[in-house]
């Protein structure tokens, strides 16, 4: 049983030191390999395309929180995601800060102070604004706790409508109403069949005349050319996004030189190496074990 890690020199260094710690084979690089029936598991941001290469392969970790973007593993072959709850912490803090600079309209300061104006305009409060989180997983739901903590008005969407201590959360059956007191909608959806290109006109049409978007799920749920028509009509005021299709736009794109759109080139969050490494570990021995393992992904009935 051997561990194949395909990722930075940087992660490499923090975890070959852990794992050798733990007396677990670890390999670091394709190159490096002697015997390709020796490996078991295997961490990427992408698998290689020959995963045959490896008879005896039973886990492939993925190296983020989200796998959405993985190709269906061979059969035998199980998906785990990452858990580390730095992840968690990291976007929950992208997206507070997100949320601030638009309810604060920061869009508008950095365009006057591009121009070397100094105006002032009216502060809004957190009390009274109402924030729509779509997507009540982990991170959605330490989001909506920390603004509700901040006194804005929240409420969340998901699939199931699955209940969170505090927080309003709407089923699927509910999405026009969730739209509709939504003066910011956040989206931290998984992609699926479902959830691709959810975020498009007829959507932005639903929400309160105005609203402003703040955009950390997958870049392929959001349509652009209708982000662009909803700001020119002031259907949206502004908008936050980590992630876009393409990533990363291409330099001409419209949405960078645009002073309502804000972007970061997904980073909301990295996993941190160690907890990277410690969840690795953890699903090495449950594997052996033969336990359920953390992070395990059903790819059949999706993210």
């Amino acid at each position: 049983m051997a561990f194949l890690f395909l990722s930075t020199p940087e992660r490499a260094a923090v975890w070959g030191p852990m794992f050798e710690e733990a007396g677990e084979p670890f390999i670091v690089g394709e190159d490096a390999v002697t015997d390709p029936a020796a490996i078991t598991h295997l961490m990427c941001w992408l698998p290689p395309k020959d995963l045959g290469r490896y008879p005896n392969l039973k886990v492939v970790i993925g190296s983020g929180a989200g796998v959405d973007h993985m190709p269906k593993m061979p059969e035998g072959v199980t998906l785990v995601r990452t858990l580390a709850p730095g992840i968690d912490e990291m976007v929950r803090d992208w997206v507070v800060m997100a949320t601030l600079m638009l309810h604060r309209d920061m869009p508008t300061y950095v365009q006057q102070a591009s121009a070397g104006q100094w105006k002032g305009h009216a502060v809004p409060r957190a009390r009274g604004t109402r924030v729509g989180i779509m997507g009540m997983g982990r991170i959605g739901a330490l989001a909506a706790r920390t603004l509700a903590d901040m006194e804005f008005d929240v409420a969340g969407w998901s699939r199931s409508g699955r209940p969170v201590e505090g927080i309003k959360v709407f089923a699927s059956d509910g999405l026009e109403d969730f739209l509709a007191q939504s003066d910011i909608l956040i989206c931290l959806l998984p992609l699926t069949d479902e959830t691709q290109g959810i975020l498009n006109a007829t959507l932005f049409a639903k929400l309160p005349h105005g609203a402003r978007l703040v955009h950390a799920g997958r870049g392929a749920q959001l349509d652009m050319d209708a982000l662009k028509q909803a700001l020119d009509d002031g259907v949206l005021t502004s908008a936050m996004l980590d992630v876009t299709a393409p990533e990363p736009l291409p330099e001409n794109h419209w949405a960078w030189r645009d002073p309502r759109v804000f972007i970061t080139p997904h980073i909301a969050a990295n996993t941190d190496a160690v907890e990277g490494a410690r969840h690795a570990l953890a699903v090495v021995r449950a594997s052996r074990d033969n336990a359920e393992l953390p992070g395990q992904v059903d790819q059949d009935r999706g993210y």
